[in-house]
């Protein structure tokens, strides 16, 4: 079901009930362990909450190709579903879902998902991408941007969203935003590592996780970028016994938090 039409106010059904569902299961969550593998979760298949993953191509010297985008793809979406289900009271479909920028369907949904945005070149979007990315997210929609590393990789990403809005610049958040208290209380930015890094040693030349946004006219976060962090690894390898399980549960607070943050707001 559409949650908005073309030219309506953006996600306010999915916003009031989320927060009527909040307000019954916040306290509870912050006892609970965060995933128990040994527990099957059920989903809604009439669920108030997708989650979308963003399809795009990379820029290259010599043309455009794609790949970097399905990383991690479906587990980790998958298993986020399977923490928000458990973690919180918000209804969850129980498959992800592939959507690129073109596509009329991403006014459907609040929340996108995209990540290493800075690898093989950085995002190539094409102008109808650009001007349904720009439609979208000022109605109201919220892109999270994950796993890319690096001042060389910012460079490549910073290029195309500087396409996107130039009029606009990309914030750095301070630790007391209120997106890291928005459901669990949060010190600041994360460094999550990669599966095989268990020791968290920095992957690039920047030492320390960021977050970065694109705000709108009324200072809401648009698009957040979560720099030198790789909450993808925490979803997708939260039952492998080699991934150190503070890591994955950071993972799944910081997306709770940015997604209760993205349908609040």
């Amino acid at each position: 079901m559409s949650v908005i039409g073309p030219r309506h106010s953006p996600f306010r059904v999915l916003a009031t009930l989320t927060s009527l569902a909040l307000s019954l299961g916040a306290a509870a969550s912050q006892a609970q362990p965060l995933i128990d593998p040994f527990v099957l979760e059920t989903h809604d298949t009439a669920g108030e909450f997708a989650f979308v993953r963003l399809q795009y191509e990379n820029f290259y010297a010599d043309g455009f190709r794609s790949g970097t985008w399905r990383t991690d793809f479906p587990s980790a979406d998958a298993n986020f579903l399977r923490g928000v289900s458990r973690l919180t009271n918000v209804r969850v479909m129980s498959e992800p879902i592939v959507l690129r920028f073109e596509d009329e369907e991403i006014f459907d949904y609040p929340f996108l998902y995209a990540l290493e945005m800075g690898r093989n070149g950085g995002p190539f979007f094409s102008p109808a991408e650009q001007e349904n990315m720009r439609e979208y997210l000022l109605r109201g929609g919220f892109l999270l941007i994950d796993d890319f590393w690096g001042t060389r990789q910012w460079d490549n990403f910073h290029r195309a969203f500087a396409e996107v809005f130039p009029d606009r610049p990309i914030v750095e958040l301070p630790p007391d935003h209120e997106i890291f208290r928005s459901y669990y209380d949060i010190d600041g930015p994360q460094m999550i590592p990669v599966i095989g890094n268990p020791d968290n040693y920095p992957e690039q030349d920047v030492d320390r996780a960021t977050n970065h946004a694109i705000l709108d006219d009324a200072g809401r976060v648009m698009v957040l970028i979560n720099w030198n962090s790789d909450m993808g690894d925490g979803w997708e390898h939260t039952y492998d016994p080699s991934y150190p399980t503070r890591y994955a549960n950071l993972a799944y607070q910081l997306g709770i938090n940015y997604l209760i943050y993205s349908l609040t707001h």
